[in-house]
C-alpha cells in the first residue's frame, strides 16, 4: 500500500514539474523567444517592394533656379513645415505689421485660456489713439475714451491692420504695451522663433525689433495650426467701422487662387513685406517674401512661390489622425485584445511623382498587460520617406481595459494540480500507519 502511494506521489510531482516547464513562462509573461520585427500591413503602406533610389531633396533644384524679387524669402509647406524654397532665410529685417500676426495669436491664446472674451467691452486710451496719427501708420481709427469690443478690435487688426487696436488689445490683456510685448516675446522664444525680437505690439519703427523670413513662416505655420479659426478674419477683404470702410491690403485675396491670409507690412526702413498663405485640395503651402522695392511687388513674388509649391510638390497623408492599427493582444485583461488609435496625422512632403515613397511602419510589442487606460500610448508607427524615418506617431488605446479577475489558465492548472498534491499528502499523512 505504502509503494503505491509512493508511485502516485512521484507521478503527481512529474506532471506537475512538466506542467510547469510548459506553461509557467506563458502565465507570467516571459518568452525565450527573440520576437521578429514587425512588418509594415499593406492597408497603411505604399512602399514598393523594389529598392528605393537615393533620397531626393525636396528644394528647388538647381537645375531649375527660382529667383524671388525680394530681400529674403521661405516657401514653407504649411502641413509639414518642410522648406521647399528659401533666399536669405536668416537676414533680420524689421518686420513692420508681421508683428500684428503674434499680436493676434496671443490674444487667441488669450481667448482659448478664457483670459478675455469676444464680447468684452475695452476703453480706448490716448495713447492708442494717438499712435493712429503717426507717419507710415494704418489705423482702425477708434477715438479716444471710446468702448469698443475685442471681436471689433481684432477685426481691425486682422484686416485693416490697425496700430491702435493692437494698443487697445495689449493694454486690455497685459494692463500695459510692454507687459503684452513681454509675452510675445515669451511666445516667439517658446515657437523657436530664434531669430526675432519684438518691441512693440504694431509694428512701427523700433529699434531692435527684426524678424527673418524664416521664422515669419514658422510662425505663420504654428498660428494656423493653433487657431484655424482666425483664417476667417484675415480672408476677409474688407472691415467697416465708424462709418469707415478700409479694404485688405493683401491683394492675392482677391484672385481665386486658394488664397486666404494672411498678412502685409511695409515701412520706409525695410520695404514691403508679405506672408500668403494658400489651400487647394488637401495641400496648404505658405510663402513669406520680405524687403521688395515696391507694393505691386511682393503679390506676384509669393504667388510665384506659392505656385511653385503646389505644381512641383505633393503633401502625402502617410497616416490619418484616428486610425485603427492591430490589434494588439493583452494579458491578463478582461479581453485578450485592444484596438490602437493614431494620435495624430502624419504628412510628407514629397516632389511629385515620388508619392509612393511614403509609408507607414506600425511598431508593436508582442502584447500588453491590463489594466490599460484609454489613450494610453502601447506603441508607435514611423512615417517614413525613401526608407528615412521622417516622424514617430503615438498608437493609443482605443477603450480601457480592466484587469480581469480570473488568472490565466496555466496558474489556474499549476494551482489545481499543487491543491491535489497537498490534498494527496494530508490522505498519506493521516493515513499513514502509526509506529507502536
Amino acid at each position: 500500500m505504502k509503494t503505491r502511494f509512493r508511485k502516485i506521489f512521484l507521478i503527481l510531482i512529474l506532471m506537475s514539474g512538466f506542467l510547469y516547464l510548459t506553461f509557467a513562462h506563458q502565465a507570467f509573461g516571459k518568452t525565450t523567444k527573440k520576437p521578429s520585427p514587425p512588418k509594415p500591413p499593406s492597408a497603411v503602406s505604399s512602399q514598393k517592394k523594389e529598392q528605393p533610389p537615393k533620397e531626393t531633396s525636396t528644394q528647388s533644384s538647381s537645375k531649375d533656379p527660382l529667383e524671388c524679387n525680394a530681400q529674403s524669402a521661405v516657401l514653407m509647406d504649411g502641413l509639414t513645415g518642410e522648406i521647399l524654397y528659401q533666399q536669405n532665410p536668416d537676414l533680420r529685417i524689421p518686420p513692420a505689421s508681421f508683428v500684428k500676426v503674434l499680436t493676434l495669436y496671443v490674444i487667441f491664446d488669450a481667448l482659448r485660456a478664457g483670459q478675455i472674451k469676444m464680447d468684452d467691452m475695452v476703453t480706448v486710451s490716448e495713447r492708442a489713439w494717438r499712435s493712429a496719427w503717426k507717419t507710415d501708420s494704418s489705423a482702425m481709427y477708434i477715438k479716444v475714451g471710446e468702448r469698443v469690443k475685442v471681436e471689433d478690435l481684432i477685426k481691425g487688426v486682422a484686416i485693416a491692420s490697425g496700430n491702435d487696436a493692437c494698443i487697445v488689445l495689449a493694454e486690455h490683456l497685459a494692463g500695459s504695451e510692454e507687459t503684452f510685448v513681454s509675452k510675445m516675446n515669451e511666445k516667439a522664444k517658446a515657437l523657436g522663433m530664434n531669430d526675432s525680437q519684438f518691441m512693440n505690439s504694431h509694428g512701427l519703427s523700433a529699434e531692435g525689433q527684426y524678424v527673418t523670413a524664416l521664422n515669419m513662416a514658422i510662425l505663420a505655420r504654428r498660428y494656423l495650426e493653433d487657431h484655424p479659426q482666425s483664417l476667417a478674419l484675415h480672408s476677409a477683404t474688407e472691415f467697416e467701422y465708424n462709418g469707415i470702410k478700409q479694404g485688405n491690403r493683401n491683394l492675392l485675396l482677391y484672385k481665386n487662387i486658394g488664397v486666404d491670409g494672411l498678412k502685409t507690412g511695409y515701412i520706409k526702413e525695410s520695404g514691403y513685406h508679405l506672408v500668403a498663405t494658400a489651400k487647394r485640395d488637401s495641400q496648404r503651402m505658405i510663402a513669406v517674401v520680405m524687403g521688395c522695392d515696391k507694393m505691386k511687388t511682393r503679390a506676384p513674388e509669393a504667388q510665384k512661390l506659392l505656385e511653385h509649391g503646389f505644381k512641383n510638390f505633393s503633401t502625402v497623408e502617410a497616416v490619418k489622425k484616428g486610425a485603427s492599427f492591430g490589434p494588439l493582444k493583452v494579458k491578463r485583461g478582461k479581453l485578450d485584445q485592444v484596438s490602437l488609435k493614431a494620435s495624430e496625422t502624419g504628412w510628407v512632403t514629397v516632389p511629385k511623382g515620388k508619392e509612393n515613397l511614403v509609408s507607414a511602419v506600425p511598431q508593436l510589442p508582442e502584447s500588453a498587460t491590463a489594466p490599460i487606460q484609454k489613450g494610453q500610448v502601447l506603441a508607435k508607427v514611423l512615417v517614413q520617406k525613401e526608407g528615412k524615418t521622417l516622424k514617430e506617431i503615438n498608437l493609443l488605446a482605443s477603450s480601457d481595459m480592466e484587469k480581469s479577475l480570473i488568472p490565466p489558465w496555466p496558474v489556474l492548472v499549476g494551482g489545481v494540480v499543487g491543491l491535489l498534491i497537498l490534498c494527496f499528502l494530508g490522505l498519506w499523512f493521516f493515513r499513514r500507519p502509526k509506529r507502536k
